[in-house]
């Protein structure tokens, strides 16, 4: 009788597992567990493929997300293997030594930062977008400052480099000659610059132009007048 009874528990325990395997986890849940695989393989320096095997779902174990969820191990200096390792294996690996536990934790607080998305935590992009940027620090008036002086120098190395293309040297020389036979006018080829005897030039263009509207205009006049005295007498 007891030996029946344990072997009905031992059943139902294994149908409420491949229950639990066969529905997905929640994403804190899924979260939970990497975050804790990850601070493992910190606190030893490596982790094996049956330990990522039994920390992640079986939903992750059959998509891409098990490549990103190794390949983001082995970049935080974690060596995975097919079997535990041993002493002398270890010594001779090259990567980050164990690390202690706040250290682990936090690390694997950041390294899961940048993977969230992977656990379905949103899938809006204007969230993810909003989320991504609020990890990143406002610009200060400092920092400010010093963008516009990078710009500046930029831009002053550009022009120095275009300045010193022999093409831009003819089409500079062929420019200056346009200028002194007047086909060009010197502030259509140079930005910015005021020229004095231009706008003088300019100035009387428009007075002329005003005085024979002007002119015109008491001309019309006149003959309106003679023509209404032309039909009185």
């Amino acid at each position: 009788m007891v030996s029946g009874s344990l072997s009905k528990k031992r059943g139902r325990k294994k149908k409420d597992k491949q229950a639990e395997s066969q529905q997905p986890l929640d994403p804190e849940l899924r979260r939970t567990r990497l975050k804790s695989l990850i601070v493992q393989g910190k606190e030893r320096g490596f982790l094996t493929y049956a330990e990522i095997n039994d920390h992640l779902p079986d939903e992750m174990l059959q998509t891409d997300q098990l490549a990103t969820i190794v390949g983001m191990i082995h970049d935080m200096g974690i060596q995975v293997y097919d079997e535990a390792p041993d002493a002398e294996t270890l010594l001779l690996n090259e990567n980050a030594p164990p690390v202690a536990d706040e250290d682990a934790v936090e690390e694997a607080e950041q390294a899961l930062s940048t993977v969230d998305s992977e656990f379905g935590r949103t899938t809006d992009p204007v969230r993810m977008y909003m989320r991504e940027m609020g990890t990143v620090e406002l610009l200060t008036r400092e920092g400010e400052i010093e963008i516009a002086k990078r710009i500046e120098e930029g831009l002053k190395h550009m022009v120095q480099a275009v300045s010193a293309c022999p093409m831009t040297i003819a089409q500079l020389l062929d420019l200056a000659e346009k200028i002194e036979n007047g086909e060009v006018k010197i502030d259509d080829v140079v930005d910015g610059l005021i020229d004095p005897d231009a706008l003088a030039i300019e100035e009387a263009e428009e007075d002329s132009s005003a005085d024979d509207v002007v002119s015109s205009k008491e001309a019309q006049d006149d003959g309106a007048d003679n023509e209404d005295e032309d039909e009185e007498d």
